[in-house]
């Protein structure tokens, strides 16, 4: 068992959603900090958490991300983080797991299921051991207290459910060196 921590410049955490049922919404959070204590040969004893700055929402449009912000979606004043912190990891395969977590979104935490793959590891004297994870799932929004129910021509101008994308590269933190005596 080791302590690792996401690689920021190789971590993604995605989402998308449907505009008038039609169209697909993508965006990002920029700024996530994750750490975990991982057992490489046995995962299913792993543990992850993450945060994530809500302020930090992204969709290339910044009236949505605005929108997004305020109190019909995140309400970032109110609520600074969306944090992420796992309860049990199953095997599902060779390299998939089941990952359960504690989703707390506006102050309301859900259990959330999401599918993960084992993409690879990686070791080098120069970039450290890594791992890297791609993990996807759905979240209802009015679970967390998102209710905005704008219609547009008898359509809902956002979809409930809500896509999560994550991919990203675990980096194993080094002990310290003990000094010799």
């Amino acid at each position: 068992m080791g302590t690792w921590k996401f690689d920021p410049y190789h971590t993604q955490v995605e989402f998308s959603a449907k505009h008038l049922g039609m169209m697909t919404v993508r965006g990002h959070f920029a700024e996530v900090q994750a750490t975990g204590e991982i057992d490489v040969e046995h995962p299913e004893h792993s543990k992850i958490e993450a945060t994530i700055n809500t302020a930090s929402i992204r969709t290339h449009n910044e009236t949505r991300d605005n929108d997004l912000r305020s109190s019909n979606f995140l309400e970032i004043e109110k609520y600074p983080t969306i944090t992420f912190k796992s309860t049990k990891i199953e095997p599902a395969e060779k390299d998939r797991y089941k990952l359960t977590a504690d989703l707390t979104i506006k102050g309301t935490t859900k259990p959330v299921t999401l599918n993960v793959v084992k993409y690879g590891e990686f070791n080098d004297p120069n970039m450290g051991h890594r791992i890297g994870y791609a993990a996807e799932g759905k979240i209802n929004r009015k679970d967390f207290g998102m209710r905005f129910d704008m219609m547009l021509d008898g359509k809902f101008i956002v979809s409930d459910e809500i896509q999560i994308n994550i991919e990203g590269e675990l980096v194993e933190e080094k002990a310290p060196e003990k000094a010799a005596t």
